[in-house]
Formats: C-alpha cells, structure tokens, sequence
C-alpha cells in the first residue's frame, strides 16, 4: 500500500465497499483519523483509530486492532490477531482477541475481555496521531519509501496476500447512514453502495455505483460509467462530469456540464456555463 501524501487528507471508499444495515464492510484496511466519528461498526482486515474516535457499532478485525486514547466503541470489537488499546479507551461490549492484547490504563470494557495470547497491561504503543504525523513528515521530505516501509511493518503485510486499497476516514470527519461528512476530498470506488449524503471538497465517484443519497462539493464532482446517484449533484464552484450510463435521480446544480453517451439526469439542470453531451474526457482516456 503506497502513500503519496499524508494518508488522512482525503476521504478514500476502496472498490466494492458496502454500507450494510449496520457495517461499513471492506476487504481492506480501515484507517480511522482522530476525532472521527463513524456511526456504523467496521468490518476489515485491519482496523486503526485515531484519538478520540467514536464508532456506533462494533468493530470485526480479521487482522490487527489499534485504537488509540480515549476512543469509543458502542458494541464488541472482535479480533483475528493482535490488539492494541489506548489509554481511557471506551468497548460498550466485549473485547475479544485471537492473538495478544496490550491494553492502556483506565480502559472500560463492560462485558470483559479475553485473549488466547499475552496480555500486557499498560500504555500500550506509540499513539496512531504520532504514527500519521511521523508518515506526514516522511512524505513532506520526500522519504515515500520509507513511509511505505513504515506503513507495511505497521499492518504485517502478508506478500502471499491480495493487495486490497484501504478504506480511509480523515479526522474530524462524520460518516453514518444519514451522511458523509468531510472537509477534504473524497474519491469512492467502483463497485461501492452506501446510504447518506455525501459532503466534500470534491467527489470523484468510480463505475457502477449506487449511492443512496445526494453530492455536495465545492468543486468538481465526477460520476463513472453505469453509476445511479439517488439524488441531487450540486456544486458551489465546480464543474460535474456524469460519464456513459451513469444516471441522477435528481437535480444538477454546476457551472460547466459534461455528460457522456446514454447519461440521463431526472431533474433538473441549473448550469452557469457550457453543457456538452457526448463523450467524457474520462472515456477518452
């Protein structure tokens, strides 16, 4: 997994994610950044959370579990290997680990916990927000591969394993079932299906998604081929790029608009500058 900038500046929805009744569920890595709040439970390989992270469910790790201080977990967090909890951190259910267990002090964990392999009680590992800002500062320097050294001894990458992209939540983001909130951009895979609004910078959307909600931007926002938004596109100062197939169950709010071959928009359309039908630069590509 390769990272060319800090690895929390950008909301990132990995190819073929769902938003299930009460999990976000991705074959890849979860990255959580401080202060987030995620109104679902997870379901990855590995899970990692910022300080203060708050999740509404439960946490499912196939791999490895780091959740850094004063984290909260409203159900259990079930763990395929190792487990590493901050200091104050808050597990509304049970804690269950396969391999080892260091845990910080003054952890609540109101329906208890085991561990099939050590368990070391105190503060635990060097906190995930160092972890970023020392990743941030490799990057700034322009160390990438040490960054990526760091990045892969940190999940104990499997060479024999399929290289899946992560799923990505920046700091002080808001994500649940009503909407996804953040302040940077936001790019979603192909493949994925998610309920709630989504709210950023920008939007990039792959093939032959359905979203359950409307898209909001300041800048642009592009659709990929066959994708279904079930609501309205608007920008405050973008432009929007609905590729071949793809269909908007509402209105479109922008200033330039492309739309490919077979697009079709429901409602509306308020476009300050030009409207081109055809091929997108997408497609061209």
């Amino acid at each position: 997994m390769a990272f060319s900038r800090d690895p929390l500046d950008e909301l990132v929805v990995p190819d073929g994610t769902e938003a299930q009744e009460r999990d976000l569920v991705t074959d890849g890595d979860v990255f959580v950044g401080g202060r987030a709040t995620v109104e679902f439970g997870v379901r990855g390989r590995n899970v990692l959370a910022g300080e203060s992270a708050e999740f509404g469910g439960a946490i499912e790790a196939d791999g490895d579990c780091r959740l850094d201080m004063w984290c909260d977990v409203a159900e259990n967090v079930l763990v395929g290997q190792d487990a590493y909890i901050g200091e104050r951190v808050h597990i509304g259910g049970k804690l269950k680990v396969a391999g080892d267990l260091d845990i910080g002090d003054d952890v609540e964990i109101e329906e208890g916990f085991e561990a099939n392999g050590w368990i070391v009680i105190r503060n635990p590992m060097p906190t995930i927000v160092f972890l970023f800002v020392y990743l941030k500062h490799l990057l700034l320097i322009g160390e990438e591969d040490a960054a990526q050294r760091v990045i892969s001894e940190l999940v104990d990458d499997d060479d024999d394993a399929p290289e899946a992209e992560p799923l990505v939540i920046p700091r002080n983001a808001t994500v649940g079932d009503d909407a996804w909130r953040v302040s940077t951009p936001a790019t979603i895979g192909d493949d994925c299906r998610l309920h709630g609004n989504v709210r950023a910078e920008t939007i990039d959307v792959g093939q032959d998604c359905n979203i359950f909600g409307s898209l909001r931007a300041r800048g642009d926002i592009t659709v990929g081929e066959g994708t279904r938004i079930h609501g309205d596109l608007t920008t405050r100062d973008g432009d929007v790029t609905i590729a071949r197939d793809a269909r908007i169950l509402g209105d479109v709010s922008c200033d330039d608009l492309e739309l490919g071959p077979d697009a079709e928009i429901d409602g509306t359309i308020r476009a300050d500058g030009e409207i081109t039908m055809g091929t997108t630069e997408r497609e061209r590509e």
